[in-house]
């Protein structure tokens, strides 16, 4: 019978990772928190690659990509209203 695969929480991950970039051995890591030495050295790599991402400034870029698109969809609205009201001032006189 096949052994299924066991998920780590992330709070599990970034113990580990935080732990290994430290610099705890990793046969302390891997008996303290029960997994495999290759596991340790992967989830440090991705820390360590991924740690700009962390303090990185994406508010702005996120606000005006959000704001840009609901200006976009208030902007469509508003055109439907306008040729809206057209047609019915055209029908009134």
């Amino acid at each position: 019978m096949a052994r299924k695969r066991r998920v780590r929480g992330k709070e599990l991950k970034a113990k580990v990772a935080l732990a290994a970039v430290a610099g705890t051995p990793p046969s302390q890591l891997v008996s303290r928190f029960g997994v495999h030495a290759t596991q340790v050295a992967v989830w440090k790599k991705q820390l360590i690659e991924r740690a700009e991402e962390l303090f990185a400034d994406g508010r702005r870029k996120e606000s005006s990509e959000v704001n840009e698109q609901e200006l976009y969809e208030q902007l469509g609205r508003l055109q439907m209203e306008l040729a809206w009201l057209k047609k019915k001032v055209a029908q009134v006189q």
